[in-house]
């Protein structure tokens, strides 16, 4: 058997299933316990929505101050006064939040409370004061069952029907009014509303549906006539218990009447339902007609659909078309106007020789310029134009410096990001720097130009994949991709050597290393020079000098050289920054060490050549 557990707002929060075991026999042996099963039984619940309402705050509330009111007031007859009034929020009432009910209550409490009043000089009478009936007010309001009471007797609440006359008047404002008005005392969230002329049928027939099956949680126990707490025995306060409970249910009972009567009232004179029985009515009618003509009718329709489904079709495939080609027109305008500003970028700076008169510094701005034209925007590259037009060589330095700005930052949360991962993690990490253009790979480049040439599918992704595979990597190098490998192109181009020097020089370094390979000499290898590094890496933690460098610290102190060039203030307290075990004297230490062996390096590399 199943039960289903719902709460109050209409929620199945739990299901219990219960199971039968029957004890019989089974082929005329001895008897077996044999299960039964239920059938599963699927419960469907409404879920109440979310309703987007503006909750009140306590300090947005205006607090009234009837002082008038309250010295009116009887302690005696507490029970008879407006709480919200007496609390100052005769306009709130039910709407009023618990925080909303404590602030009033403090703001009266501060200033109505006897030994204020009695500081400021006025008589205080103990056993007639007004401020018993505020006490009274927040006992009543602050508790929630007894505001609960206390709110299904509101004296503010209209219990009337409305009169002919409004309804007459605007049925769907007037009872729109009165159905709202009732929704309050609704067990069940999401009350529907009443709708306009249009609403569909469904909406309200699921409207009346709701208010037929009307479930109110209103309940009069605030107006009972007798306590039972002042009853002196128990069998006295059990016949009190008994009255005031039928003339709760006659109150509940009349409630319930009023609700009908309204319900009925709204549905007599709801002129939908008028329309919707002469809509069935002219409906059998229609159908009546229509069995005549049913042949007819189903061709003419079938026509009709077809038509219409025909010119849809068409009028679709007209506004994809249009829309295919605004995207494409607007594709090529962005691209010509980007294509004009980065040529006007290159003519600017061209035409001014990149502000400079030095061959090497030229070089690097040109590089610095093509590698803007690749980042910046159109809108960024419009500006950029403007500003070098009018304000000339210290708007092309500030740019300069904005990338150079840029670069840093993106080699610094590289940088930033290898530490992190190297702090959490107790396994070295690894650090991906990019791919170094060294001779190999630009001959490789020269070479694989040559090979592919302009009109080759996807020429650059070709170009970058047969470096990839022919050139020379250090060990945790990224890879080329056609992008890298274009801007190089690019910088190749706008220096002073031809594409034919570069042939030269490659066939000439292709048969120096012919050469090379040829001689029986002594060749260091880096593999010797790191062993020896290690050597004396081991002898200086052997003789207690220094720690053994780490190839992660090594990865790091490489990042570190390049993030901080030479020009940077205080260079080696920023790259000792980056090593977290490493002091400023050990990182300089080390970086001479570096130095020595690359020139001992260089030194046989020379002797070998020789």
């Amino acid at each position: 058997m199943e039960e289903a557990a719902i709460g109050k707002n209409n929620i199945c929060s739990t299901v219990a299933i219960r199971y039968r075991f029957v004890y019989e026999n089974v082929g005329g042996g001895e008897p077996e316990l044999q299960f039964s099963s239920h059938p599963l039984i699927k419960l469907q619940v409404e879920v109440p929505k979310d309703e987007n309402k503006e909750e009140l705050l306590p300090e947005n509330v205006e607090y009234e101050d009837d002082v008038a009111y309250l010295r009116s007031l009887d302690p005696k007859e507490w029970k008879s006064q407006d709480h919200y009034k007496v609390l100052g929020i005769p306009n709130l009432r039910y709407k009023a939040t618990d925080e909303i009910i404590k602030n009033a209550y403090r703001k009266k409490v501060l200033k109505h409370h006897p030994d204020k009043r009695k500081a400021l000089g006025e008589e205080i009478k103990p056993d007639d004061d007004y401020f018993t009936c505020i006490t009274m007010a927040y006992e009543t309001l602050g508790n929630v069952n007894r505001r609960r009471a206390y709110d299904s007797v509101d004296p503010q609440f209209d219990n009337d029907l409305p009169c002919n006359s409004d309804i007459k008047k605007d049925f769907f404002k007037t009872f729109t009014h009165y159905f709202e008005l009732n929704s309050r005392w609704s067990e069940k969230p999401n009350v529907p509303k009443l709708g306009d002329v249009n609403s569909s049928r469904e909406d309200v027939e699921k409207f009346y549906s709701f208010w037929y099956d009307f479930k109110s949680w209103r309940e009069y126990s605030y107006e009972d006539e007798e306590d039972k707490d002042k009853c002196q025995d128990r069998d006295e306060r059990r016949y009190v218990d008994k009255l005031n409970k039928a003339d709760r249910l006659r109150k509940k009972k009349e409630e319930m009447s009023r609700i009908r009567q309204l319900v009925d009232l709204a549905y007599s004179n709801d002129p939908r339902i008028a329309k919707f029985k002469q809509d069935d009515k002219d409906r059998k009618l229609a159908a009546k007609r229509a069995k005549q003509n049913a042949v007819q009718a189903k061709k003419e329709e079938e026509e009709r659909i077809l038509r219409e489904a025909q010119l849809a079709k068409e009028q679709a495939e007209a506004a994809e078309r249009a829309k295919i080609e605004a995207k494409r027109q607007e594709r090529e305008a962005q691209k010509k106007a980007l294509k004009k500003e980065r040529k006007t970028l290159r003519d600017i700076c061209k035409l001014n020789n990149y502000y400079t008169e030095d061959a090497e510094e030229n070089l690097s701005r040109m590089t610095a310029i093509e590698g803007m034209c690749e980042r910046l925007s159109l809108k960024e590259l419009e500006d950029l134009n403007k500003n070098l037009k009018n304000n000339g060589k210290s708007a092309f330095l500030k740019a300069i410096k904005e990338n150079e700005a840029f670069l840093q930052k993106e080699r610094l949360e590289i940088l930033n990001a290898t530490k992190k991962s190297d702090t959490g993690n107790n396994t070295p990490a690894v650090v991906m720097v990019a791919p170094d253009w060294n001779e190999d790979n630009i001959q490789l480049l020269v070479k694989a130009v040559n090979l592919f040439p302009a009109g080759t599918n996807q020429r650059w992704d070709v170009v970058a994949n047969f470096i990839n595979q022919h050139g020379t990597f250090s060990e945790n190098s990224n890879k080329f991709n056609a992008k890298m490998v274009l801007s190089k192109a690019k910088d190749l181009q706008n220096t002073d050597f031809s594409k034919n020097n570069l042939k030269e020089v490659a066939n000439k370094q292709a048969f120096d290393n012919f050469k090379k390979d040829k001689k029986n000499v002594l060749n260091i290898g880096e593999s010797d020079i790191s062993k020896k590094l290690e050597e004396d890496n081991r002898k200086s933690a052997t003789n207690g000098e220094v720690k053994i460098w780490t190839t992660n610290e090594q990865q790091l102190l490489e990042q570190a050289l390049k993030t901080y060039p030479a020009s940077t203030p205080e260079r080696w307290d920023r790259i000792a920054e980056c090593l977290p075990d490493r002091s400023k004297k050990e990182c300089m230490k080390r970086y001479k060490d570096l130095v020595e062996t690359v020139k001992a390096k260089k030194a046989a590399q020379a002797a070998i050549n020789k």
